[in-house]
């Protein structure tokens, strides 16, 4: 029997093997997005708050940022959990 090497239809890109630093890079980006939601809403909460915005905009703005903090926050429990998994595995 011939065993075949499998061929990815498309590219692969930022793979881990071929940029390891990729990753990283790419949760930083993450880090950052979080945080430009966060201060947007603060700032729509504040404009709203000394009369220069609206309140759909300041509501809309917090619940776009509660929204992107629970997917971090979700996202960040699984990864934990997935490391706990694998270092609770019998070697």
């Amino acid at each position: 029997m011939k065993v075949e090497p499998l061929i990815p239809d498309a590219p692969v890109l930022d793979a881990p093997s071929r940029n390891p630093g990729a990753g990283a890079s790419d949760f930083a980006r993450a880090l950052d997005a979080l945080g430009a939601d966060l201060e947007g809403a603060t700032a729509a909460e504040d404009a709203f708050a000394n009369g220069g915005g609206s309140l759909a905009q300041a509501v809309y703005e917090r619940a776009r940022a509660d929204v992107a903090l629970s997917v971090a926050t979700a996202a960040g429990q699984r990864s934990a959990q997935a490391v706990q998994s694998v270092l609770n595995m019998q070697v």
